[in-house]
């Protein structure tokens, strides 16, 4: 006896030492899994939160410059550490930014023209400058910045080049002065317009070829073919003018009105006249935004609006986007960044104000300058400002990474370049570097919300009535076979299902359409009136099927309706759509078609997501205590009562927690939406069209976006949009299950 005691109390302390390790490890991993989601959380913050910082610009250094003329334009290398000078007086003059040249810093200076009589720039990433003169020349030149590393140091070089092929054009042939002038450049085309002083607008077009020996870029080397011509049909009294970096668009403003001019080849025609009076005051400048698609216009009343040119009714018309308001002190000047849709604007009294154009607010707004400066510039990498009063050339260092982002292009509908009206856009890269970037997470996230929810209108009915018949109905010989069958489904990877999906499904949806439609349909009312046929049998016939069997006379009936469906389908085609459901969904109803839509993408995931629902929903209901039926059906009740009224609501916790996490499955899915669908980031509820979710989004473009840009932090912010939304169906899932398990517990 005392040996049986040993041996039990030894029993004893070893289970209660393998409890103890056991309690260790489930504890540890628990924290450790709650410890990884916190840090997941942080580090997704810690990406994501730079792109809501604010903007910031504080002095740099000083430079000391004199120059006995007046200044026309400034401009800043590459690397911030030499700028250039035109003066009105048509002189060019290159100035070292770098602090030890602070003293002494003019490197060179270049006779451009003499007495010119006007001066025009193009937009700043292509830096070419022209002088008008007296007798109808233009005198066109462009700076040079050169890097080079002699022994290993960083050196930069600055030099005059004529990107035309020379320095000197006639434009007016009639030897009038050019009195105001405008130039544009870019690739292979260049065009200069001028206003002479009997008010006639010349222009003078290039077009340039390669030199066989030439392989790089068009410059001095080239062979330029010029053309000269009037654009007529214009008022004399034009006060500004503005060309296009392709040449093809002239803006010539007339007071409030601009004439939009098209160039052809040889010559120009006017193609719209539009009014752009403002109710903050008369127009007093135009210039282009990056990338030539927009113009700003500065008015009277201290406001700027953007306008740009829509395709509407077949015709391209100018329209105002947008207004940016300003302070009581008149705006001097407005500044654009080389490469991106936003701009400085510094007043009077000496406020430097920064918006960009996909966000009426501003960014950034402090008084800056005890008064406004003679000139105000930005580096090409928008990271330098530059201010010129006087002799003094004070930088500013600037810090506005993300200015693209905010919560009205993420969660608003913007107005973009070219759009007929505002909307939610994503297109985050485009061949161009002055692309407007247009990153709303509307449209990805309402395709998560889109495949999510299709996924789950099939899924829920399939796998919660299969986890019911499983549980309750079907025998426990045919159970064991079936509920493992499902739950391998689980281990099946979604890679394969969506390759399926894509290459095999979405061509069979797209051939047999109308009888796939039709089996959604036929087959919940087929499966009923098969149930009914078998209620009104002779109870003979039906005691013949053992209990828990009665599944397999309804598959042959689901099998031979699935290919009846099939076959059927070319003959309704011919039938009702003329042998073209696609055509006819189109041109008749107006309905889109993707061949990988939200019907395949829906039938795909519901795939994936039935196992996940049917194995925790059937265990809910297996699990329901066996007194409680017994007792249900000792009072009276039928099998389907019992089911409705005390297994199913005794269940529910469990079954409501197998939805949600079928849900968040659905959200977070990846693959099947990425091989599955078109892709397309539309809001569209059409189950045949397709979409693009925050999973497939992350998967396609992450491994292409620039570590640190705007794009790339993004990203991450999708995905930490998904990692709330998994979240938040988790614990919405999880309150109801505790509600529900507390009111039915006393069952």
């Amino acid at each position: 006896m005392a040996s049986a005691s040993a041996f039990l109390l030894g029993e004893n302390r070893g289970r209660r030492l393998r409890d103890r390790l056991v309690r260790f490890g489930v504890t540890a991993g628990g924290i450790s899994v709650l410890i990884t989601l916190v840090l997941i959380f942080f580090y997704l913050l810690y990406v994501t939160l730079p792109i809501f910082s604010s903007v910031t610009v504080k002095p740099r250094n000083i430079t000391i410059a004199s120059f006995p003329d007046t200044v026309a334009a400034v401009g800043i290398g590459e690397n911030n550490d030499l700028a250039f000078r035109f003066s009105k007086q048509g002189e060019l003059a290159f100035v070292s930014l770098k602090p030890e040249d602070s003293l002494d810093p003019i490197i060179s200076q270049h006779s451009i023209a003499n007495s010119p009589v006007s001066f025009a720039q193009s937009l700043p990433r292509d830096a070419i400058f022209a002088y008008g003169q007296s007798d109808g020349y233009v005198n066109v030149v462009k700076p040079i910045f050169q890097i080079s590393f002699p022994d290993n140091k960083h050196t930069s070089t600055a030099s005059v080049s004529y990107p035309l092929g020379q320095s000197r054009f006639l434009l007016d042939p009639q030897g009038q002065a050019i009195v105001d002038l405008a130039i544009s450049s870019r690739d292979s085309d260049a065009i200069i317009v001028g206003k002479t002083a009997d008010n006639r607008i010349v222009a003078m077009i290039f077009k340039g070829q390669y030199d066989a020996l030439n392989s790089g870029p068009l410059n001095a080397a080239s062979i330029w073919q010029s053309h000269s011509f009037e654009i007529t049909d214009v008022p004399q009294n034009i006060n500004e003018i503005v060309v296009t970096p392709d040449g093809r668009t002239v803006y010539l403003r007339s007071g409030n009105y601009i004439y939009v001019v098209q160039v052809n080849q040889s010559d120009a025609k006017v193609r719209d006249v539009v009014n752009v009076s403002d109710k903050n005051g008369s127009i007093e400048k135009i210039e282009l935004l990056s990338g030539a698609n927009s113009l700003l216009l500065t008015t009277s009343g201290n406001s700027v609006s953007q306008w740009f040119e829509v395709v509407r009714d077949g015709k391209r018309s100018l329209v105002k986007a947008r207004d940016f308001e300003f302070s009581i002190s008149p705006i001097k000047e407005l500044v654009s960044e080389y490469y991106r849709k936003g701009f400085f604007a510094v007043q009077q009294d000496g406020v430097l104000s920064a918006y960009y154009t996909s966000d009426r607010n501003v960014l950034y707004k402090e008084h800056l300058f005890e008064q406004a400066p003679d000139k105000l510039i930005i580096s090409p990498r928008a990271n330098r400002l530059l201010a010129i009063s006087g002799d003094q050339w004070q930088t500013y260092t600037v810090k506005n990474a993300h200015p693209e982002i905010g919560f009205a292009s993420l969660w608003q509908q913007v107005w973009y370049e070219g759009y007929q009206k505002p909307d939610y856009v994503w297109q985050s890269t485009s061949a161009s570097d002055e692309f407007e970037p247009k990153l709303s997470l509307v449209p990805i996230v309402f395709g998560t919300l889109k495949a999510a929810l299709y996924a789950m209108f099939f899924a829920i009915p399939l796998a919660l009535a299969g986890a019911i018949y499983t549980a309750y109905f079907m025998s426990s010989r045919m159970r064991n076979v079936v509920k493992p069958t499902v739950e391998i489904m689980e281990a099946l990877p979604t890679v394969i299902l969506g390759f399926l999906a894509g290459l095999w499904l979405a061509p069979i949806v797209e051939m047999y359409l109308s009888g796939i439609l039709m089996s959604l349909i036929l087959f919940p009312v087929t499966i009923l009136l098969v149930g009914w046929g078998w209620s009104v049998l002779p109870g003979k016939w039906r005691h013949r099927i053992p209990n828990g069997f009665h599944i397999a006379i309804l598959m042959p009936v689901i099998v031979l309706l699935g290919y009846g469906c099939i076959a059927a389908s070319p003959y309704i085609d011919q039938w009702l759509f003329g042998g073209d459901v696609r055509g006819f969904l189109t041109n008749e109803l107006g309905i889109g078609y993707d061949q990988r839509n939200a019907l395949v993408v829906g039938i795909a995931m519901g795939f994936a997501v039935i196992p996940t629902i049917f194995s925790i929903a059937e265990d809910a209901i297996f699990s329901v205590p066996g007194h409680l039926t017994s007792g249900s059906l000792a009072l009276g009740a039928t099998h389907w009562q019992t089911l409705t009224k005390v297994v199913l609501l005794t269940a529910s916790p469990g079954i409501f927690s197998a939805v949600m996490m079928g849900l968040g499955r659905a959200v977070g899915e990846t693959m099947i939406v990425l091989m599955a669908t078109g892709n397309t980031p539309i809001m569209d509820w059409n189950i045949l069209q397709g979409m693009r979710t925050l999973a497939a989004t992350i998967a396609i473009e992450m491994p292409e976006s620039e570590v640190g840009s705007s794009h790339y932090r993004v990203l991450f912010l999708a995905a930490f949009v998904l990692f709330i939304f998994t979240f938040i169906f988790n614990t919405i899932g999880e309150l109801v299950r505790q509600r529900l398990r507390e009111k039915y517990s006393s069952l």
